[in-house]
């Protein structure tokens, strides 16, 4: 078996698939399989519930207008930390 990778977006790729389905289609030997993108990797991720926790309450802060903006040129003094 062998397998052809065409870009169907392009349209040198449009032009492909449809002169393949005007000259091979009902040909047995022959058939198109579109890919299905979720068949791989299809690890279930799950998030650290801490950093999850974190997350949240940095987005209420940030409703409540309780940021802190930081000056790129002095990081440490942005923080109170100089």
């Amino acid at each position: 078996m062998t397998t052809i990778k065409i870009d169907e977006q392009t349209k040198e790729g449009k032009a492909f698939m449809e002169m393949f389905e005007m000259f091979f289609k009902g040909i047995d030997g022959f058939e198109i399989v579109k890919p299905n993108y979720g068949q791989f990797n299809e690890e279930i991720v799950t998030y650290n519930p801490e950093f999850v926790e974190k997350v949240k309450r940095a987005e209420e802060n940030i409703k409540k207008g309780e940021i802190t903006t930081l000056n790129p040129d002095d990081i440490w003094g942005s923080l109170g930390l100089k």
